[in-house]
């Protein structure tokens, strides 16, 4: 009997190595691909890519933008797109048809997407907006910021493009916007930033809107390096971004940042990233972001000065809540104050509920990675970071918190001044780090191999947290390069890592230059080909 041979899938369609991206400014963007369930010794020895508009006329088969025909050849990784020239804000809809070593065709590819971000500085019609910080050398309050704004025709399409000299957590019409923490995430701020795009076509209603965001010190203002000083690249946090609004009538409408808008401080009271978080839920503002708040007592925005390096599309993955954990045992170790255990060393933030507290009453978390002899945390590796998280109570009922602008590497938590008994349902561990899709697995019969092993995945997930990092818990967390070389290869094996080293590698070159030292190649996907003419004249 003939055996039967499999028929092969193709999947993984990727562009410039993310799904479906929104942001692209790659001018010629990369497609990928890879085919499942072949047949044994099987391989391609043609593709074929139509890119098209819209999915229609892709799925009619005239696409408009591109088409290769057939193309002898089995690459199937990084192929640039040589079709129509895209435009900003241009989206494009494409698949992939092979032929086996047979000569025989497989079916075409489910339809993927790409959507093209700000090409060109003026594409920007927005300023760099915030508030001046009076003492550069403390942390000051975040910042709460919000615009409204009337839309008086049907919407076809709408986005939010946001970056900051800062961090950032972008809402729309009362509801935060996306999943990401950290955005825009650690670049070379000096050269360049990479701004974000998010879909808001489904949050945004005929009539008055509001566009707002919180904004922190991140990497960018807040303390970093060794020295416990704030301001490695600037002073204060800034924001830019703008709404951009298709009209079903073909036109268009920006909503951008200016001093039009306000700001406020709210309950987020100190945030940083080696130090933690002070949260006052006493100042919350609620609905802050919706039509309804009533905002007469907000401040307008001042104007900063505007940026001289690259503004690039995000190009790795986003940090995100990527598991939960609940403590292994909750323990009493003193008058008021309880140890937590979650039973592997892990790095992110948390969610911690209290079920009743009179209103000003202060819950303090400290994190750690060991504890002592007797039991209490171990903090001395931290060094100068406090790693200390503060929570003032409302007193109206439950409450709910979670960190923003901090994350932590802990195994153990130290909870003190906690309202009655604590136990493992009050709080839960929020796993974080980049999105990354898992590659490759491994187990064998030792179970100290398989320890080991997991605890490099771990690791590794501890550390790739927008950057390759040396350390999630003191006062460092830095992405140097040599932990990443002797590591990058262990990782590729375990996640897709390609478009995470690839964007930091960008900034690994722009540092090198800036110190003097030469390179013979940037990754060509940071920089379009555009703005690689500024680019050129930065080096």
């Amino acid at each position: 009997m003939r055996p039967m041979v499999r028929a092969a899938t193709i999947t993984g369609l990727r562009c410039e190595h993310l799904v479906d991206p929104i942001g692209i400014d790659a001018w010629e963007p990369r497609l990928s691909w890879y085919a499942e369930n072949t047949a044994h010794a099987s391989f391609q020895s043609a593709y074929q890519i139509q890119v098209a508009a819209t999915k229609d006329v892709l799925l009619a088969g005239e696409p408009d933008l591109w088409e290769t025909g057939r193309v002898e050849s089995g690459q199937s990784v990084l192929i640039p797109y040589k079709g129509r020239s895209l435009s900003s804000g241009d989206q494009a809809y494409w698949r992939v048809r092979i032929w086996d070593d047979k000569d025989r065709p497989l079916p075409w590819s489910e339809i993927a997407t790409w959507e093209m971000g700000l090409l060109n500085t003026n594409d920007w019609n927005a300023q760099w907006i915030g508030r001046r910080n009076p003492n550069p050398d403390e942390s000051p309050p975040c910042l709460y910021l919000r615009k409204s704004f009337s839309i008086r025709k049907a919407v076809k399409s709408c986005r939010l493009y946001m970056t900051a000299r800062g961090v950032f957590e972008p809402w729309f019409n009362g509801e935060r916007v996306g999943e990401d923490f950290f955005s825009p995430g650690w670049t070379e701020y000096d050269k360049r930033i990479e701004y974000c795009v998010y879909d808001i076509s489904n949050q945004v209603v005929e009539g008055d809107n509001v566009v707002g965001a919180i904004l922190g010190d991140g990497w960018y203002c807040g303390f970093l390096l060794f020295q416990n000083k704030r301001g490695h690249y600037g002073d204060e946090a800034s924001l830019l971004g703008q709404v951009v609004i298709d009209y079903m009538d073909g036109t268009s409408e920006i909503v951008g940042t200016d001093d039009s808008w306000i700001w406020s401080f709210g309950a987020l009271r100190e945030s940083d990233i080696y130090h933690g978080e002070v949260y006052d839920a006493q100042l919350e503002l609620e609905n802050w972001c919706s039509v309804d708040f009533r905002d007469v007592t907000w401040t307008s925005c001042e104007i900063f000065e505007s940026y001289s390096g690259l503004l690039v599309g995000k190009a790795s993955p986003p940090v995100r809540v990527i598991d939960e954990m609940t403590p292994v045992s909750v323990t009493k170790h003193a008058s008021g104050i309880w140890i937590l255990d979650l039973g592997q060393n892990m790095v992110g933030q948390y969610r911690l509920k209290i079920n009743t507290a009179q209103a000003g009453h202060k819950i303090q978390l400290r994190f750690g990675e060991m504890l002592q002899e007797d039991g209490s945390l171990y903090t001395d590796n931290l060094r100068q970071a406090r790693a200390t998280d503060s929570y003032t109570c409302r007193g109206d009922g439950e409450e709910e918190y979670q960190p923003r602008f901090t994350f932590h590497g802990y195994r153990y938590v130290e909870v003190s001044g906690y309202p009655g008994e604590f136990t493992k349902e009050c709080f839960t561990g929020l796993v974080l780090h980049t999105q990354m899709e898992p590659t490759g697995s491994f187990e064998c019969s030792d179970p100290l191999i398989n320890k080991l092993h997991s605890n490099i995945v771990w690791g590794q997930k501890g550390n790739f947290l927008d950057i390759p990092t040396d350390c999630p818990q003191r006062d460092e967390r830095l992405g140097w390069s040599g932990d990443a070389q002797v590591f990058v290869t262990t990782a590729s094996f375990n996640y897709d890592v390609a478009a995470f080293f690839n964007r930091w590698l960008a900034d690994m070159a722009l540092a090198q230059l800036e110190n003097g030292a030469v390179t013979d190649v940037i990754p060509s996907v940071m920089i379009s080909s555009k703005k690689a003419g500024d680019f050129d004249r930065q080096l």
